[in-house]
C-alpha cells in the first residue's frame, strides 16, 4: 500500500514514483522490505526450539495457548507501529506465535486422529492456513481503498480476530492422550481417549500408547537420539520435505503476488484482486487433498503435483522471457490473464500436495520418543528456508528476471525424483507401527534398521518371543 510504503519504506516509495527507475523486475528490490517479511520466519526458527521443550514437558495445549498470546501481542504492536523498529518487533512476536503453533498443532492433530482419517484431519491445519491467506488478501484489497493513511493499520489489526480465537480455543481444547500418558497422567489419558474415540473399547490402543510412552521415557535426550542411525530416514525425509516445500517457490508467489502481477502489467488494484483469486484457488484446492490423501495416498498426490508445477513454471518463464523486458514493457491483456491462470494452476497443485503433505508426513513418521524433537527440526527447517526465500526473492526477481521460475522448476524436478525413489507411503498405517511396517520394508531405508537393538527388542516370556 502506498501509505504503508511511504511511512516505513520511503526509498521503495520514491523508487515507485520515479519514472527514470521503472524496471519491471527491480522496483521492489529492497533489503529492509524483505526483512520486514522474513523477520517473522527468523523468529519462528528460533522460537521452535523453546516450543519443542514446552510441547514435550507441558503438553500440546499450553504451546497453542502461548502461540495465541504471542499473536495478540504482535498484532497490537504492528497495528500501532510508529516506526520500522516497532513494526519489526511486532513481526518478531508474530513469528514466535507461528513457531509455537506450527510445533504444537500438527502433533495435536496427528495424535487425536483415528488412523483411517488421520491424513484428512491433519490437512485441516493447512486448510485453515489457506483460509487465512484468502482472508488476508481480501482484507488487503478492501483496506487498500481506505483514504487517510490508516488502511494498513486496520489490515494488520484485523489479525487480532484469529489470534483471539486461537487463544480462546487453546483454553477449552482437551490435551492429547499421547501427551497425558507421556507425562504419567494415565487415567486422564484414558478418559480423553475414550471421549475422542466415542467408545469404551479403547484398551488395545491405550496399552499401545502406554508402551510407546514407556520406551519414550527411556530416551533422556530426544535431540541426541534423533541423530542416531535408526532415526536417519525420518530425519532426512522431514528435513528434505521442508526444504523442498519452500523451493517450489510457493511462498515467493504468495508473499509477493501483487508485486508479481504488477511486474506483468496489472495495476495496483488489479494485482491485489489477482492475489485474492490465488488465495481462493489455494483454499478450494486444499479440499482436494482432504478428500484424496487417505484414498490415493501421499506419494501419488506429490508426484502428480510435481508434473503440474513444473509445466506451469516453465511456461510462465517462457512467456515472460519473450514478452516482458526489463523496462516499461508489459504483457498484453490476454497474456496477462494466461499468466494468472498458470499461476493458479501452480498454486492449486501445491495446495493439494506439498502444502499440506509437507506438514502431514513429518508429523506421522517419527516414533513417540523423538516426535517432539522431530517436529521441532521440521519446523526449524521450514522457517529457515522460508526466511531465506522471503529475504532473497525480490533481489532474485531483480537479477534472475523470468529465470526465477526456471530456478524453482528445477527444484520441483529434483523433489519429484526424491518422492519417486525415497518417500514411502504411510497411508492407513498407525503411527506407532510405521517403523515395522514402513522403514524395515523400504528398499533403501531398511539398511538403517538392521543394527542391533534398533527397532526390535525381544523379551522372552512363557509363551515365547514377543516383538515390541
Amino acid at each position: 500500500m502506498p501509505d504503508f510504503l511511504e511511512k516505513f519504506f520511503p526509498v521503495v516509495y520514491r523508487k515507485k514514483l520515479d519514472p527514470t527507475i521503472n524496471s519491471n523486475y527491480c522496483q521492489y528490490d529492497n533489503q529492509g522490505l524483505q526483512l520486514f517479511t522474513s523477520s517473522l520466519y527468523l523468529a519462528g526458527l528460533i522460537s521452535t526450539f523453546f516450543a519443542s521443550y514446552t510441547t514435550r514437558v507441558l503438553g500440546r495445549k499450553p504451546s497453542m495457548l502461548i502461540a495465541g498470546i504471542f499473536f495478540i501481542a504482535g498484532v497490537v504492536l504492528n497495528s500501532a507501529a510508529q516506526d520500522l523498529a516497532m513494526l519489526i518487533i511486532g513481526r518478531i512476536l508474530l513469528g514466535c506465535g507461528v513457531g509455537f503453533a506450527n510445533q504444537a498443532v500438527p502433533l495435536f492433530l496427528s495424535e487425536i486422529a483415528p488412523t483411517r482419517i488421520r491424513g484428512g484431519l491433519n490437512i485441516l491445519f493447512q486448510l485453515n492456513v489457506t483460509i487465512g491467506i484468502l482472508f488476508a488478501n481480501l482484507v488487503n484489497y478492501g483496506t487498500a481503498k481506505i483514504k487517510g493513511g490508516w488502511g494498513w493499520r486496520l489490515s494488520l489489526g484485523l489479525a487480532g480476530i484469529p489470534a483471539v480465537l486461537l487463544t480462546a480455543g487453546a483454553i477449552f481444547v482437551k490435551e492429547t492422550p499421547n501427551s497425558l500418558i507421556e507425562r504419567g497422567r494415565h487415567e486422564e489419558g484414558k478418559a480423553v481417549l475414550r471421549k475422542i474415540r466415542g467408545t469404551d473399547n479403547i484398551e488395545p490402543e491405550f496399552l499401545e500408547l502406554v508402551e510407546a510412552s514407556r520406551i519414550a521415557q527411556e530416551v533422556k535426550h530426544p535431540f541426541r537420539n534423533l541423530m542416531k542411525r535408526r532415526n536417519r530416514p525420518q530425519l532426512v525425509i522431514a528435513s528434505a520435505m521442508q526444504i523442498f516445500q519452500q523451493c517450489t517457490g510457493i511462498n515467493a508467489i504468495m508473499f509477493y503476488a501483487p508485486v508479481l502481477f504488477q511486474t506483468v502489467g496489472f495495476g495496483d488494484d488489479a494485482s491485489l484482486y489477482s492475489a485474492v483469486i490465488i488465495g481462493a484457488v489455494n483454499l478450494v484446492s486444499t479440499f482436494v487433498s482432504i478428500y484424496a490423501v487417505d484414498k490415493i495416498g501421499r506419494r501419488m498426490l506429490l508426484l502428480e503435483a510435481g508434473v503440474q508445477m513444473f509445466l506451469s513454471q516453465v511456461t510462465i518463464a517462457i512467456i515472460l522471457g519473450f514478452k516482458v523486458k526489463d523496462h516499461s514493457e508489459n504483457l498484453s491483456h490476454g497474456l496477462s490473464i494466461f499468466v494468472v491462470i498458470l499461476v493458479c494452476t501452480f498454486v492449486s497443485s501445491f495446495a493439494w500436495s506439498w502444502g499440506p503433505l509437507g506438514w502431514l508426513v513429518p508429523s506421522e513418521i517419527f516414533p513417540l520418543e523423538t516426535r517432539s524433537a522431530g517436529q521441532s527440526v521440521t519446523v526449524c527447517f521450514n522457517f529457515l528456508f522460508t526466511f531465506i526465500i522471503a529475504q532473497a526473492f525480490l533481489s532474485m526477481l531483480c537479477h534472475f528476471k523470468y529465470g526465477i521460475f526456471l530456478f524453482f522448476s528445477g527444484w520441483v524436478f529434483v523433489m519429484s525424483l526424491f518422492v519417486l525413489f525415497l518417500l514411502p507411503e504411510t497411508k492407513n498405517i498407525p503411527i506407532e507401527e510405521i517403523t515395522e511396517r514402513v522403514w524395515t520394508k523400504h528398499w533403501y531405508w531398511k539398511r538403517f534398521m538392521d543394527d542391533d537393538n534398533v527397532y526390535i527388542e525381544e523379551t522372552v516370556n512363557g509363551n515365547g518371543s514377543n516383538k515390541i
